[in-house]
C-alpha cells in the first residue's frame, strides 16, 4: 500500500467461484473476514467496499440503459417473426453482455464478502449489511430489466447462451442467470432482506441510499417482491442463512478481484523483482507497458488478455541523457511544477518514479518496480524520433493527477482511464505525427481496451504500417508461479488469449 488514498479506492471483492481442486498450482487465498480485521482496517474496508457497489452499480445501470436504447439489437417489443442477426450484430450483443456480466460477478463478490454482517457490532454491522443489501438489488433490479428485454426476441437467447471464450462467455450463461433471478426462492429472498432493512434503518447507507431506493421500488413495481409475510426475526434467519450463498460462475470460475488489492499467490506476482532489475537498462522514456495480473478484474468491463497500459517515463537523469539535453526538464518544471515536484519523491522502499499510469487512484506517477510488479509485461517502443517522444511525455503530465475514468469515456479529458492516457499522449496532431490506434465502441463510447494495441501490433507488424517496435515480454506461467522471457511470437499470439486465461476449467455444478 502507498497511501491511505489506495486504501479508500481499494475495490475489494470476496472470491465468487472456487478454482477446480487440482486444477492449478498456487491457489489464491481467501480475503480476510471483516470480523478478524482491526477496526482501522474494518472502517477503511466497508468505506472502500460502499464506493466500490457505487462503481458497479453505476456501471450495471450505464449498461443496461444502453442496451434498452438499441432497439436495433434489443427489441423493445415483443417480436412476430424470427430475425437473422449478422455478425457485427451479434459481436456487439455478446460485448454488451459480457460488461453486463462483468458487473454483476463484481457485485455479486463484495456482497459475498458482507454475508457475515450479523457477527459484526453496530453501526459496523448496518453498514456492512447496507453493502451486502445494495449490492443484491442492484444485480436484481438490472437482471430483471435485461431478462423482460431480452425475452422480446427468442433469438437472443440463443446467441447470449452461447460460448465466446475470447470475452470468458461459456455456454449456458444466459440460462444461469435467468435460473437465478427468476428462481422461485429469489423473491422470498428479497422480501426477507427488505424486511432487515426497514428493520436496521437506511441512515447509515449513505451514498448507496438513492440507488437502493430506486432499485427496491422497480423490483417491487415487477412483482418480485411478493414474498411470505415475514417479521424481522424469521427475516434475518433467512438472509445470513448459508442456502442464500450464491456462486456465480459467469467467467469460467474466476476469483475475481478488482482495484489496487489482488487474492495473494503466495504474496508475490509472477515477475521477480531481480527480472523488474533487468528490465531498467532496456528500457527508453516514452515506451509503452502492457500489464497483465492474473487475480485482478482489471477495468471490468473490457474485454481481451491484456486489461492495462501504462507509459514508461524514465528519471529527470534518464530523460536528460536520452535527449541528450535539459530542454524537456525546464519545459516540465516550468509548466507543470506541482506535477514535477510530485515525480521527483521517493516511493516505497525509496525507489523512484519512472511510470506514469491511470489507475483507480487516478493518473499517477508510480515506480517501475510498482507497476510491474504483475504476471505478464510487454515494452512496446513508438517508432517516432526522440522529439515526438519528449512531447509525448510532456502532454503526459498534462494530465498527472486527473481522476480514473470508470466509465471508459474517451470523449472528455476530465477523467482517464489507462489506455485514454497512452492514446492521448500520442494522438496524432498538426506538429505530431504520432501514433494512430484503433478504437472500438462500447455502450455507445469510443474505447481502446489494452488488448487492442497488441492486436494493431501483431496485425502491423513486418508491413509499412508498424507503428511499434517489440522490447521484450516476460510472459506468466502460473503452474511454474514464475514469468519467463518470452520471444516476439508468444507476444503476436497473447492478443488472442481469453480473458481468463488461467482458469482452464469451468465450474459445472451451477447452485443458486
Amino acid at each position: 500500500m502507498r497511501d491511505a488514498t489506495v486504501v479508500r479506492w481499494t475495490l475489494v471483492m470476496a472470491a465468487t467461484a472456487m478454482i477446480a481442486t487440482g486444477t492449478m498450482a498456487g491457489e489464491p487465498t481467501a480475503p480476510v473476514p471483516l470480523t478478524e480485521l482491526s477496526a482501522a482496517e474494518r472502517d477503511a474496508r466497508i468505506d472502500g467496499d460502499m464506493a466500490a457497489v457505487k462503481v458497479y452499480r453505476d456501471g450495471l445501470m450505464d449498461t443496461v440503459g444502453y442496451a434498452l436504447s438499441q432497439t436495433n439489437l434489443f427489441p423493445a417489443g415483443k417480436l412476430k417473426e424470427n430475425r437473422l442477426l449478422r455478425r457485427e450484430q451479434r459481436e456487439a450483443i455478446w460485448s454488451t453482455w459480457q460488461r453486463f456480466l462483468d458487473y454483476e460477478l463484481a457485485l455479486d463478490a463484495v456482497g459475498q464478502y458482507h454475508a457475515e454482517f450479523h457477527r459484526l457490532r453496530a453501526p459496523t454491522k448496518q453498514r456492512s449489511f447496507a453493502i451486502r443489501y445494495a449490492a443484491i438489488l442492484a444485480q436484481y433490479r438490472c437482471a430483471l430489466d435485461w431478462i423482460e428485454r431480452v425475452e422480446n426476441d427468442p433469438d437472443l437467447d440463443t446467441v447470449l447462451n452461447e460460448p465466446v471464450p475470447e470475452l470468458g462467455l461459456t455456454a449456458g450463461s444466459y440460462a444461469r442467470l435467468k435460473y437465478r433471478f427468476l428462481h422461485v426462492g429469489r423473491a422470498s429472498e428479497f422480501a426477507a432482506f427488505d424486511v432487515v432493512w426497514k428493520w436496521y434503518g437506511d441512515d447509515l447507507a449513505g451514498a448507496l441510499a438513492a440507488g437502493m431506493g430506486a432499485d427496491r421500488k422497480r423490483i417491487w413495481a415487477a412483482g418480485k417482491g411478493t414474498g411470505q409475510a415475514l417479521t424481522a426475526k424469521n427475516g434475518l434467519k433467512i438472509v445470513t442463512s448459508k442456502g442464500f450463498e450464491a456462486y456465480f460462475p459467469v467467467q469460467a470460475g474466476v476469483s475475481a478481484w478488482m482495484g489496487d488489492m489482488r487474492v495473494w499467490r503466495k504474496n508475490r506476482s509472477l515477475i521477480a523483482p531481480d527480472q523488474i532489475a533487468a528490465m531498467l537498462p532496456k528500457l527508453e522514456p516514452g515506451d509503452i507497458l502492457l500489464e497483465r495480473r492474473e487475480w485482478f478484474v482489471s477495468n471490468i468491463g473490457l474485454p481481451g488478455y491484456w486489461p492495462h497500459a501504462a507509459l514508461y517515463i524514465g528519471t529527470p537523469e534518464e530523460r536528460r541523457t536520452y535527449f541528450g539535453d535539459d530542454a524537456l526538464e525546464t519545459r516540465l518544471r516550468e509548466l507543470y511544477p506541482a506535477a514535477y515536484a510530485q515525480h521527483l519523491k521517493p516511493q516505497e522502499h525509496d525507489h523512484v518514479p519512472r511510470v506514469l499510469e491511470a489507475i483507480s487512484e487516478g493518473v499517477t506517477f508510480t515506480t517501475l518496480e510498482h507497476s510491474a510488479d504483475a504476471d505478464a509485461v510487454v515494452v512496446l517502443r513508438p517508432r517516432l524520433p526522440k522529439s515526438e517522444k519528449a512531447e509525448a511525455i510532456r502532454r503526459a503530465f498534462h494530465y498527472a493527477g486527473r481522476p480514473y475514468d470508470f466509465n471508459f469515456d474517451f470523449r472528455t479529458d476530465a477523467a482517464l482511464v489507462c489506455t485514454e492516457l497512452v492514446y492521448k499522449t500520442y494522438e496524432p496532431s498538426t506538429a505530431m505525427t504520432g501514433l494512430t490506434f484503433a478504437t472500438e465502441e462500447m455502450l455507445g463510447r469510443p474505447v481502446m481496451p489494452a488488448n487492442l494495441i497488441a492486436r494493431m501490433f501483431d496485425t502491423q507488424y513486418g508491413t509499412q504500417s508498424q507503428q511499434l517496435d517489440f522490447v521484450l515480454f516476460l510472459d506468466g506461467h502460473e503452474r511454474a508461479e514464475r514469468a519467463v522471457e518470452a520471444d516476439l511470437a508468444a507476444f503476436r499470439a497473447s492478443w488472442k488469449r481469453p480473458k481468463w486465461h488461467i482458469v482452464k476449467t469451468a465450474l459445472t455444478d451451477v447452485r443458486d
